[in-house]
């Protein structure tokens, strides 16, 4: 094989010509940007969110052409999930990449105040739903044996946030992440996932209300800045491709270095980073 073919064949494996991916909660940010990035790379889309939101998803489809597909679905009503997997089974073909992107995220609180809703609420769409999801759509790629699964996690999921239900469900995907990994590894599925830092989306919007927070939280990246939706799409891209192929039960930490920061912040800020005037966080 010449320098020119191997080349050739890296850059081939990025690709996802007329592969069909489902991307849930499509509707948000990240989702948006997801089904965006898989379609430039030439998969067939199904964007798929809540009912109220088949106007925005009906325009991006339109926008992003004749391989995309909107559809509406509750991802934690079993009968809900089963009709809009035989729908892009029946409209776009057989599922080769599902991202479970969907999402719930309650409001700020301490533990002993959160409500039971919302920590039934953080369990059901994000574990509970991301389940669903994956047995009705992930059934078409066993039944071919291939096919990839990406997770939406969150660096949540590693650390403590303000938030027990969303750390607590990101935490439980992770896990739902390796299992699926290791059992349907042998049926020719890879799972894999991407768990974003700071990134301003519709619904991490709340954190960054405070122009003084965002500024510190910026200044606690290594990279100083917020990620965009963007660099996580591209990470979903990447383990939804051949690019990744013994790449399995992995969670990609897109984040800036953010979780690696942790005893740096505990030192002197003239001692942060090297002394590397006005890096430190005050």
């Amino acid at each position: 094989m010449t320098v020119s073919t191997r080349n050739s064949a890296a850059l081939s494996s990025f690709q996802l010509k007329d592969r069909v991916a489902v991307v849930t909660g499509a509707a948000g940010g990240i989702g948006s940007a997801i089904a965006d990035v898989l379609a430039a790379l030439g998969a067939r889309v199904a964007l798929v969110d809540l009912p109220q939101t088949m106007p925005q998803l009906q325009r991006r489809a339109g926008e992003l052409g004749h391989a995309a597909l909107a559809i509406a679905c509750d991802i934690v009503v079993p009968d809900s999930v089963a009709e809009a997997a035989d729908a892009v089974q029946r409209q776009l073909g057989m599922c080769d990449v599902l991202v479970n992107n969907a999402g719930f995220q309650g409001p700020l609180t301490a533990m002993q105040n959160e409500s039971l809703a919302t920590w039934d609420t953080a369990l059901s769409v994000n574990v509970r739903g991301a389940l669903l999801c994956t047995r009705a759509f992930g059934a078409q790629m066993l039944s071919r044996g291939s096919g990839n699964i990406v997770n939406i996690g969150s660096i949540a999921g590693h650390k403590p946030n303000a938030t027990v239900s969303y750390s607590v469900s990101k935490a439980a995907l992770l896990a739902l992440t390796r299992h699926t990994a290791v059992e349907w590894g042998p049926r020719g599925i890879r799972t894999n996932a991407v768990s974003p830092g700071f990134v301003m989306t519709r619904l991490s919007a709340m954190h960054y209300t405070n122009a003084e927070l965002t500024r510190r939280r910026e200044q606690m990246v290594p990279l100083r800045r917020l990620g965009e939706p963007e660099e996580i799409a591209r990470a979903v891209a990447f383990l939804a491709s051949d690019a990744s192929s013994f790449v399995n039960g992995h969670d990609l930490i897109v984040d800036g270095g953010f979780l690696e920061t942790t005893v740096m912040h505990a030192q002197a800020p003239e001692q942060q980073y090297g002394g590397f005037a006005g890096l430190g966080v005050a």
